[in-house]
């Protein structure tokens, strides 16, 4: 069968380090508990230093890659594929494997030696993740991959694109050439804000590509740097979505949903359709729509990092399977929270039904 749901990102290597050790990793390289950043030339050496002096898993990765693993979760196989640029090394095979044990199906673009599949450090500490990257050759992605004969199939027999907010720190042409076309033929695009920086650094290209998104995923660190990168001054989080939400949009003939995560509190959905809209994909009642997080004991939570993109990857498989907004809400919750329970961005095998 054809993919129906097709995801771009930056395909990476996690290398998480065992919680009772990341403080001293945070403090070493002068890192943030709850972050996700871009490596820069001071943080180069954490890579091969956690290899050779911490306790370490390593975990496929990257963004939408995550997303796309959670949307195959609640899917049937070969339903969802995976679009990114890795290295010829065994980072590669580690994702490949990851991916096919999955059900996803993987379209890398591969670059030839020296260049190295992208890495992801993953510092954990009291329910806290903080993400420092260096993406090699992830962010050597060219949009002729997109012209090739099997991507091209891929992407004209898809019916909803996921994008990672990553991504545009370098692939904003693939992005868009993606985006675009979709929306032209009433296609669905979801489009993940991925990361403060995002928003703080990025909103040239966000702002870009935002006419052609259908969905808006982030969390409320996310919502709050675009608050303040768009001198929205003390407006509220339901503000934000709310506006975010009414910004123009190319295919008019569907609202834009923006859903904004809080961790454990409720979830916000905003929509820029009128509260009476019959769409499926439209709150009907209050907007935005408040939906509550069911509550996880302290000792469930064994890892955070990958809960949101779970819930993201969820809510989308869910979403293409043709359930309501509601249901598809509450199946992203449930993805988040066993993820929260496994390390790293993974779920439980075998499948259990979450549906």
């Amino acid at each position: 069968m054809s993919p129906i749901i097709v995801s771009l990102g930056n395909p990476l290597l996690d290398i998480q380090v065992d919680p009772k050790e990341g403080p001293q990793y945070l403090e070493k390289y002068g890192l943030k508990s709850n972050d996700a950043i871009l490596a820069e030339e001071k943080h180069m050496p954490i890579y091969d230093d956690i290899v050779a002096n911490a306790t370490v898993t390593y975990v496929a990765g990257g963004a939408a890659q995550n997303a796309a693993r959670a949307a195959a979760y609640v899917l049937p196989a070969g339903s969802v594929a995976y679009i990114g640029s890795v290295g010829e090394d065994d980072l590669k095979q580690t994702l490949l494997s990851a991916n096919e044990a999955e059900g996803v199906q993987s379209a890398y673009q591969t670059q030839p030696s020296p260049a190295r599949t992208g890495a992801c450090a993953v510092i954990l500490s009291n329910h806290d993740r903080s993400l420092c990257t260096t993406l090699r050759a992830a962010e050597m992605f060219s949009p002729s991959h997109l012209a090739t004969p099997e991507i091209s199939e891929l992407i004209n027999n898809a019916k909803y694109f996921y994008i990672e907010g990553f991504f545009l720190t370098h692939g904003i042409e693939s992005a868009l050439e993606i985006a675009k076309q979709a929306s032209s033929r009433g296609k669905t695009v979801v489009l993940n804000l991925s990361a403060p920086f995002i928003p703080q650094f990025f909103k040239v290209q966000l702002e870009e590509l935002l006419p052609h998104v259908d969905i808006l995923i982030g969390n409320e660190s996310e919502a709050e740097a675009y608050k303040e990168a768009a001198g929205m001054g003390d407006a509220t989080l339901a503000q934000v979505a709310s506006t975010l939400a009414a910004m123009t949009k190319s295919n008019a003939s569907r609202p834009r949903l923006v859903v904004i995560t809080q961790g454990a509190e409720s979830t916000l959905v905003a929509s820029s359709a009128a509260s009476s809209s019959p769409s499926n994909l439209a709150p009907e009642d209050e907007n935005p729509m408040t939906y509550p997080v069911p509550k996880l004991a302290a000792d469930k939570i064994v890892d955070t990092n990958g809960a949101g993109d779970m819930f993201a990857g969820g809510f989308l498989g869910s979403l293409a399977q043709g359930k309501t907004l509601n249901e598809s809400i509450e199946i992203g919750h449930k993805l988040g929270q066993m993820c929260c329970g496994q390390i790293g961005p993974k779920l439980i095998w075998p499948k259990e039904n979450v549906v």
